[in-house]
């Protein structure tokens, strides 16, 4: 849905700009066009046909007022189980340029503690694979996981430092503004 927040797009231009979202290729026909018609259903998106280059019909979709607020309700909705996840993570860190101050200062605290809790267990793995002195390449992997938790945990930290220097300098947010 937030796609469409500069205004309407036609389906295929959705299909691109979703899988560039979470760093794949196009999202799949199969994944696309079945959420658009829930959006539709929902009275979140608006869809409409248009005549394609070639004599195609083709669907445009636009977002609408109540599918405004419910993209800003499910981007501020960010618990345990969006913590966990990198891409609902990155999403959100993605269009933080939306969100006010205080909840992209939230987005960032809940996946730091989710990553504060994962480089523990990751320490304690790694003293066990040390105990059973379980060869080389186990504890490659865990040094691996644990250095890619130190390094988001860092670009969290300059994210927050980033966040509140735009909130000092007000420029916070486009939902701040409407």
């Amino acid at each position: 849905m937030a796609a469409l927040l500069d205004g309407p797009k036609h389906g295929w231009v959705l299909k691109k700009l979703g899988g560039w979202v979470v760093g794949h290729g196009d999202m799949h026909n199969n994944l696309v066009y079945p959420l658009m018609k829930k959006f539709v259903t929902q009275g979140w998106v608006r869809r409409r046909a248009e005549a394609g280059h070639r004599g195609q019909t083709r669907a445009v979709y636009s977002l609408t007022l109540i599918g405004n607020k419910e993209l800003f309700r499910r981007l501020n909705q960010f618990g345990e189980k969006e913590a966990a996840s990198a891409t609902e993570f990155r999403l959100r860190v993605g269009l933080f340029h939306l969100l006010p101050a205080e909840a992209r200062k939230r987005i960032l605290d809940e996946r730091g503690r989710w990553l504060s809790a994962r480089e523990e267990r990751f320490a304690g793995l790694q003293q066990k694979l040390a105990a059973i002195k379980s060869g080389a390449w186990g504890p490659e992997v865990v040094d691996f996981l644990i250095a890619e938790v130190r390094a988001e945990r860092k670009w969290i930290a300059a994210l927050k430092k980033k966040s509140n220097q735009l909130a000092d300098s007000g420029g916070n947010s486009k939902k701040a503004r409407r």
